[in-house]
């Protein structure tokens, strides 16, 4: 009777102890997806005009330069705007010494020239991977009178996992700026 007792308690200590692990789950990461970005001329009264997204708000300054301001994604792309008087070596340094002040948290910073020989547009796109404060740059000039800078700010903590959708979206809209940028005469 007592290996009877002893084999029902192993047969039911293995029936009970054959269940999976339980495990907790896993944090669920937020699915970001945007509308289908559409264009619309900017209509500004600065020396330059592009194709802005309709989804932006433009907040224009005395000096031509502004900021389209993305409420959706908590984030803005601010564009400042300099005559070009006999300064272009100092313009172009400063933006690329501006693009690279973010080399301390970066993972990586990708540069892409940009070239619109018709319409006199030349500059450089620095697209920053990581946890830099700002995760695309920009620069555009004629390389006789105008010359546009561009950045791209959140208003969060960088955190480059969480904010990689918007900013995705976001670097295709400044491509939009660059291809699009015509001079006014």
């Amino acid at each position: 009777m007592k290996h009877r007792i002893v084999f029902f308690v192993a047969v039911a200590v293995l029936l009970v102890s054959c269940k999976d692990e339980v495990l907790p789950k896993p944090k669920a990461m937020l699915r970001l997806d945007y509308p289908t970005a559409e264009y619309v001329q900017s209509g500004t009264d600065c020396m330059y005009t592009f194709d802005k997204n309709t989804l932006s708000n433009i907040k224009e300054n005395n000096d031509c330069s502004m900021v389209l301001d993305y409420p959706m994604m908590n984030g803005s792309i601010y564009l400042t705007y300099k005559p070009v008087q006999g300064n272009l070596d100092t313009l172009l340094v400063d933006a690329q010494k501006l693009s690279y002040e973010h080399v301390v948290k970066a993972d990586n910073i990708l540069e892409q020239p940009f070239i619109n020989e018709e319409d006199g547009v030349y500059g450089m796109f620095y697209e920053v991977s990581g946890n830099a404060a700002s995760q695309s740059q920009f620069y555009v000039t004629d390389s006789i009178d105008h010359f546009v800078t561009g950045s791209l700010y959140f208003y969060a903590k960088p955190n480059y996992d969480s904010i990689l959708p918007a900013a995705m979206y976001l670097q295709n809209d400044i491509r939009r700026i660059m291809e699009s940028l015509r001079w006014k005469k």
